[in-house]
Formats: structure tokens, C-alpha cells, sequence
């Protein structure tokens, strides 16, 4: 029962974290180019104070989910095995998984 509840959350998971990666590292690439070209178009100390302010944020923002994503796909292994701990032999193995997201693919369908 544990693993049936979980292998749908470990597969959404694991197939979310390419296009995660990707769509973070594009979004705060564009948006950290945005603020470097406010700071550079400001003219007056106080709009480039906080232009630059802005920038700090947005890259330490940046990095910080970054750093989680990866974190949550190197501890992806982990997880599984607590699962499979947990379920007292019922295990979620890769087939599980793939055979998760081809029902849920016919579902989008």
C-alpha cells in the first residue's frame, strides 16, 4: 500500500528534475540579465544602489534553489531506499516507476 502511494511521488520526482534544472537555470539566467542591464542603465547612485541590491537577491535566490534542486536529485537514491524500508519488502524499483509514468502519460493523452 506504502509503495503504491509513494512510487507516483518518486516518479513525478524524478522525471521533473531535467526539465526543472532547466527551466530554473534559463529563468534566472534572462532575469539576472534584466537587472545587470537596469544597473548598468542607472544613472543616479540611489536607483543604482538598488539595482544592485536586486541583483544580489535575485543571484543568491538563484544559486539557493539551484543548490536544492541538485541536492533533492542526489538524494532521490536515498529516498528510495527509505521506501523500500518502509514497505517491509514491497519495493519501488525503476520499473515501477517507468511504469508509473507511461499510465500517467496514456492519461495525458
Amino acid at each position: 500500500m506504502f509503495a503504491e502511494v509513494v512510487a507516483p511521488i518518486v516518479s513525478l520526482l524524478n522525471s521533473l528534475m531535467g526539465p526543472l534544472l532547466a527551466i530554473v537555470g534559463a529563468a534566472g539566467a534572462l532575469y539576472c540579465v534584466v537587472l545587470g542591464v537596469k544597473f548598468a542603465k542607472a544613472e543616479e547612485p540611489q536607483e543604482q544602489q538598488k539595482a544592485k541590491g536586486a541583483l544580489k537577491n535575485a543571484i543568491i535566490g538563484f544559486v539557493l534553489i539551484f543548490v536544492l534542486i541538485l541536492a533533492l536529485n542526489l538524494l532521490m537514491p536515498q529516498m528510495i531506499k527509505w521506501v523500500n524500508t518502509q514497505t517491509g519488502g514491497n519495493t519501488i524499483h525503476q520499473t515501477q516507476i517507468t511504469d508509473v509514468q507511461n499510465q500517467a502519460g496514456k492519461i495525458q493523452s
